[in-house]
């Protein structure tokens, strides 16, 4: 038990902190990637096609933390699609039912590890699926390709253009 709980207390890690400059340019991505995308979905006829608020997060993976595994192109692109894909699943065979929204993103988590495309915003793309109401659910098999795969495109292509702006950042770090 001793071990047990002796986890829980964590260890001792020297923390680095983020300049102004890195935090300039994390917000400058974050801007001109969400700004595309909100700009894009309004001139969809006003209808929010691309909007979703899993993109929230992979925002701060790709312009916040560019360098972690997670953020890397293929994660984000193929770990989120895979993810809205289940979801859609889900919510087709058990409806906007609580078990359908823990296996949504559970079973999504379980898909991107096994297929080593994990990026975290992609399991909230997956309970979205089933619980982001009537004008997702109207999206049937779309919503993996449209708003989750065009917006993760744009997003990164914002995000190679901007990081790699910055003397100090390299982006991506692999696909």
């Amino acid at each position: 038990m001793k071990t047990y709980f002796g986890k829980m207390r964590g260890v001792s890690i020297e923390r680095s902190f983020v300049g102004w400059k890195d935090a300039l340019w994390s917000w400058i991505g974050t801007f001109s990637g969400m700004a595309t995308i909100c700009l894009l979905s309004a001139g969809w006829l006003s209808q929010q096609l691309l909007i979703v608020g899993s993109f929230g997060a992979t925002s701060v993976l790709i312009y916040a933390a560019p360098e972690s595994p997670f953020a890397q192109p293929s994660h984000v692109l193929f770990g989120s699609m895979l993810s809205a894909a289940v979801g859609v699943v889900c919510y087709q065979w058990l409806g906007a039912t609580p078990v359908a929204m823990a296996l949504a993103v559970s079973l999504s988590i379980l898909m991107m590890q096994l297929t080593h495309t994990v990026h975290p915003p992609g399991a909230a793309a997956a309970l979205i699926a089933v619980a982001g109401g009537e004008g997702v659910h109207a999206l049937g098999w779309w919503y993996p390709l449209l708003p989750i795969g065009a917006g993760c495109v744009i997003m990164l292509i914002v995000a190679i253009l901007v990081n790699n702006l910055a003397r100090h950042r390299r982006y991506p770090h692999y696909w």
